[in-house]
């Protein structure tokens, strides 16, 4: 297996509406080994070219690239502990049994909370009932924070694994508190611009509304035509519950074009092997570490691992790989004993998010570019 299979493997794929296309960059160690641009930017309304430094809408790739990170430089600089409970910052929190529930628990996704629920209707229905621009203000984030505080979980906390965009919103939300600035201008501060990334941030819709910052559309991969948006969006985030907060959230909101995912990739990569001090080898080794507070469990802190069957990585990376994906089509996986990275960015929800094919097409990629590095 070779470069030259992957490349047929991608534009395949294009050509049969697995994906409108996508941008991929493939890490050995100090070295890229492979970097591939394939099919289009968008395909509705017209066909538009892709370009390897087109951004993406990075979805739940979020939580491991911004928020996961941002709270090891927390957990670095002594501001809270993972074993500390989420009530010692947010007293309410604790009702309906969530006293017990950790920063440790919202990072491998044990603490009981629910997946998912659809706050932006709820957003919605308030700015009908007369609140004017309600919808993504800083008064609405601030609604969906009380409502996650408020939530009923949906078990004991460290009794089952639910993967939770409530806990990762909460986390976001912990960010905030523990550094006093908000989450987007943390990030930027201490880890994008750190790393000389230029196009990765989150995108302020109270910004673009002020029409100080319009997002430049063509630069942008577009995602869906919106259903309750009814609209494409294109440099606005994907998901609803991010947008009702204003574009800003621990779960989902970050763009980014694939060589600056494959940036925060090598440097945690070198963390990991103690060249790095971005974050302490320590702290990034536990977090990279299957968490076994849950049996059976395949989450990490913050960032998951190879299920032992149907894995999204494939069939060549090791049980103490991790990864993370994107609802949007986005995902990355790292082999931290390899230092190998394969990021890979696709916008697969457009112009529909019934477009499920790239299930399949994730792991076969995967293993195909694993066999190229091996040389067959």
């Amino acid at each position: 297996m070779g470069w030259s299979e992957v490349e047929r493997a991608f534009n395949d794929a294009v050509e049969q509406g697995i994906i409108p296309g996508a941008t991929v960059v493939v890490r050995c160690g100090a070295d890229v080994v492979f970097e591939g641009v394939f099919g289009f930017r968008s395909i509705v309304p017209e066909r538009s070219p892709l370009k390897i430094d087109t951004v993406y809408d990075l979805s739940s790739l979020t939580k491991a690239l911004a928020t996961t990170v941002a709270v090891m430089m927390l957990a670095r600089d002594g501001k809270f502990r993972l074993d500390d409970r989420v009530t010692r910052f947010f007293p309410n929190f604790g009702v309906h049994g969530k006293i017990g529930v950790t920063f440790r628990h919202l990072l491998a996704h044990c603490s009981g909370l629910p997946a998912w629920r659809p706050f932006y209707q709820r957003v919605a229905e308030i700015e009908k009932g007369g609140r004017v621009n309600f919808m993504a203000s800083y008064g609405s984030k601030e609604f969906i924070y009380e409502e996650i505080h408020r939530e009923k979980p949906e078990a004991p906390p460290c009794t089952k694994a639910i993967y939770s965009d409530e806990g990762f919103i909460t986390l976001g939300e912990t960010i905030e508190k523990v550094s006093s600035v908000a989450l987007n201008r943390f990030c930027r501060e201490k880890i994008f611009r750190p790393l000389g990334l230029r196009a990765t941030d989150y995108i302020d819709i109270s910004l673009v509304r002020s029409r100080r910052l319009e997002p430049v559309a063509d630069m942008f991969a577009p995602t869906e035509i919106c259903p309750s948006r009814k609209r494409m969006l294109v440099g606005e985030v994907d998901d609803e519950n991010a947008f009702a907060m204003g574009g800003v959230a621990g779960h989902a909101g970050l763009f980014a074009p694939v060589r600056e995912v494959d940036r925060i990739a090598a440097e945690l990569i070198a963390c990991y092997a103690g060249r790095s001090d971005f974050v302490p080898q320590r702290i990034i080794r536990e977090f990279w570490t299957r968490d076994k507070t849950v049996a059976g469990s395949t989450w990490a802190l913050g960032w998951d691992t190879p299920s032992p069957q149907g894995s999204s990585s494939g069939h060549h990376f090791s049980p103490q790989a991790v990864g993370h994906l994107g609802f949007t089509g986005t995902s990355i996986w790292i082999e931290p004993a390899r230092e190998i990275a394969i990021s890979m960015l696709t916008n697969r929800v457009h112009p529909k998010r019934a477009n499920q094919a790239i299930r399949e097409f994730r792991p076969k990629i995967h293993d195909m570019i694993m066999e190229a590095i091996d040389g067959g």
